[in-house]
């Protein structure tokens, strides 16, 4: 488990850093019980390893004016490699496509879209992705409201998990 590799005040300045992104570096030493230089060089080092991929504002898509949420479930013609990359970097090129995942099973991806209306999502469904080269199928379902949006890991699953097998 790659997990395993971090120490627990890397694991901790992770938790810490997920829960909130914006903290200064003092008050992230002070959370997880280590002075500021040594955190610094371990925030630092966890980013070049690829731990923390970025740091991001949460934003309310309503209140900017994107009030349709779609999830896509996409079935494709050709499973090759090729294909399958070609799709992915296609989904990363249209804007309204802000989630892209591949699954087994009887669906290929699943993708997440925001529109600020239907109408703009109906010409995107239309015009581009059922459109798109190699895609058989797509099945749509409009989200009336979301109960849970959170990102990141568990951090208290996987302390548990590491010290039961420790």
């Amino acid at each position: 488990m790659a997990a395993s590799r971090l120490d627990p005040i890397d694991r901790k300045i992770l938790a810490e850093l997920q829960a909130d992104g914006r903290m200064t570096n003092v008050e992230l030493a002070k959370r997880v019980g280590i002075s500021a230089p040594p955190c610094l060089r371990r925030v630092r080092t966890l980013e070049e390893q690829g731990y923390i991929r970025g740091y991001h504002a949460e934003v309310d898509p309503r209140e900017l004016g994107f009030e349709v949420q779609v999830f896509a479930m996409v079935g494709l013609q050709s499973q090759a490699e090729a294909d399958l990359s070609a799709f992915e970097a296609r989904c990363r090129a249209w804007p309204l496509v802000r989630e892209c995942h591949m699954l087994n099973g009887e669906v290929d991806f699943i993708l997440k879209c925001v529109a600020p209306d239907l109408s703009t999502f109906q010409r995107f469904l239309t015009e581009e992705l059922t459109a798109a080269d190699n895609v058989a199928s797509v099945k749509t379902s409009l989200v009336i409201r979301g109960a849970k949006d959170e990102p990141g890991v568990p951090f208290d699953i996987l302390e548990a998990r590491l010290s039961q097998s420790a």
